[in-house]
This record gives C-alpha cells, structure tokens and sequence, in this order.
C-alpha cells in the first residue's frame, strides 16, 4: 500500500493523516462497532495504514462513541502525542433551554468539560462548533472558543458546515481581539457534493489559511455503488434515526451519476470507493478525508485508496469533472 502523506491542517503547524478515521453512526451503535475492543481493533487497523487524526463528537451516540473511543485509546495504550483526536460541540445531549442546539459560553463551557470526562483525556487537539447558531452572536461564540485553547482543555478551533460569511466574521473577532483563531471547517464533501468546499470556500484558504477536515467522503455510501438497485438491508439508511438518508440515497440523478462514475472507476480497474475517497484526497485544499468503517475489513479497504491517487491524472479528473457537474 503507497504511504500515508500528511497535511498541515491549512496554515496551521498540525500535521494529520490525509486519511483519517471517524466514528459518526458506527461507534455505540447496535449492529456496528459497540465495544472498546471493536474500537480499539478498528483504530489499531487505521493507525498500521499511518492515520493519526480520530475524529468524534459529542452528539454521536449521545456522547457514548466518545466514551468509547476514550475506552479504545486506553485499552491500545497509546501515548498521548501518538495521536490527533477531535470533538464536537452544538447540539447537546442534557436538557434544558441552555444545553441543546446553541453555541453560547454557558453550554460550551461545560459540554467540553463533559467530552474530556467521556473520553478520559486531558484535552482535545480539535474542537469544533459542530453547527452555526444565528441565536448566539458569533463574538460570545468566538471568545468562548478562544477561552477554551487558552485553558488547555483544546489545541485548536474550528467550524462545521458555517457558511463563509460565518467562517469569516469569527476569524476576523478574533484577529481583532488578538483572541485564537478558527483553522478549521470539517464540511461535507464529495464527487456529489462539491460547490461549498471549492467555490464558496475558495478565497478563505488564502486570505486566512483554513484547513478542512471533510465529511462523508462516500455520500452516506452512496459512492461505494451498494445502492443502485435499491437500499439492502442492514445497509446504514435502515439504522433508526437514519431514514432521512433514503430519500438521497435513491435518488434517480445521483444514481445515474454513480453508474458513470463506476465506468471510469472500472476503466482503471479500481473500485468506485477507492477512487471516491482519491479524488477527495487530490483537492489539495483538503487537509484531511474522514472515513468510517464498523470493522477492520472495512478500516484496510478504505486506506487502500492511498494507492488509487496517483492513477487518476488529469484526463481523468476532467472526465470526473464532466460527470458530477452537469
């Protein structure tokens, strides 16, 4: 398998694997990975290929993948700066009007101190506002953010899925204010959905250096090809809570884009996913690709698109152009 690459996450002096490994839907949950020891066999796998960024939340499983993954670290015994982990913050998982769906001082002050608890660590190396919150203004946001890489608890800061205009107002309060600075936005990204990271984005990497840590590299699996004739069972869109995923996952001009996309991929007599998770990897905007898997087959099947990068030249990419912008 061709060698992990690194990336610093944009302007920033961290370094992390362009293949990384999330637990979003697989960690905690029934029929996935509900175990440490599944954790820890699945993190171990991704850390042989090279991956040293884990990435989580705290609204995954109701803070349960974070308990598990803290579980998975101890029982792997590795050595705090031998890895990259992440949490995110914004929806919440206590009740109460200042515990759910908000990204004011008095909720992020506590639910990181809750994510340490849960995962059994001193700080986090990324933490995220998982979502925008037009409730709170962005200044209380970005000084309760900047208050946090202070005390230790995070190295860094970033966003997921705010807009540019939000991306931008934050950094430029906190240049103002000489406070910590966001680095990074975690969006979604993939062949089928590409306008946010390589338009709307465009000019945030050079004005202010942001790194992104993308999500759903496969569009909910659309991109490994298992959906084209129907959605199979046990397949992620029949977990409870995940039925809004159906309606995408069926849907008629995403599939006939995923048939051409296959022809290529058979062209180069490479899977759908491996050149799926490739073509992420060669946007060099793209600091980080985030997989999942709920078992080691799957943690070694996906890192084995490290090998597909180098195939797919320019032709190619014009090709992959054509297709998934018409």
């Amino acid at each position: 398998m061709a060698e992990m690459q690194y990336r610093r996450l944009g302007r920033a002096g961290l370094q992390v694997s362009v293949l990384s490994f999330g637990s979003w839907v697989t960690f905690a949950n029934a029929n996935q990975i509900e175990t440490a020891t599944q954790a820890a066999e699945c993190l171990a796998a991704a850390r042989e290929a090279g991956v040293n960024f884990f990435d989580n939340a705290e609204g995954y499983a109701s803070g349960e993948s974070e308990r598990v993954m803290g579980a998975a670290f101890r029982e792997l015994g590795w050595k705090r700066h031998e890895y990259v982990v992440s949490t995110k913050l914004f929806w919440g998982i206590l009740d109460g009007p200042n515990m759910k769906n908000t990204l004011n001082r008095k909720y992020l002050m506590q639910a990181i101190d809750g994510s340490l608890e849960r995962f059994g660590l001193d700080f986090v190396d990324l933490v995220y506002c998982h979502r925008p919150d037009p409730h709170t203004p962005i200044e209380e946001t970005v000084w309760a953010m900047s208050d946090m890489v202070t005390s230790g608890k995070a190295l860094y800061w970033g966003t997921s899925e705010w807009s540019a205009d939000e991306i931008r107002a934050a950094w430029l309060i906190a240049d103002r204010h000489h406070l910590h600075k966001p680095v990074v936005e975690q969006p979604q990204y993939n062949l089928l959905h590409r306008t946010r990271v390589e338009v709307e984005y465009a000019r945030l990497y050079e004005d202010i250096g942001l790194g992104t840590t993308i999500w759903s590299p496969l569009a909910s699996g659309l991109l490994t090809g298992k959906y084209q004739n129907g959605i199979p069972a046990g397949s992620r869109a029949t977990l409870p809570g995940y039925e809004w995923l159906a309606t995408m996952l069926t849907d008629p001009d995403q599939l006939a884009k995923v048939a051409k996309i296959k022809d290529v991929a058979d062209e180069l007599d490479v899977s759908l996913t491996h050149l799926a998770l490739a073509w992420c990897v060669k946007n060099p905007h793209v600091s980080t690709v985030i997989t999942g898997a709920s078992n080691v087959a799957q943690v070694r099947e996906n890192m084995a698109a490290l090998d597909v990068v180098d195939t797919l030249t320019d032709d190619v990419m014009a090709r992959l152009d054509d297709i998934t912008r018409a």
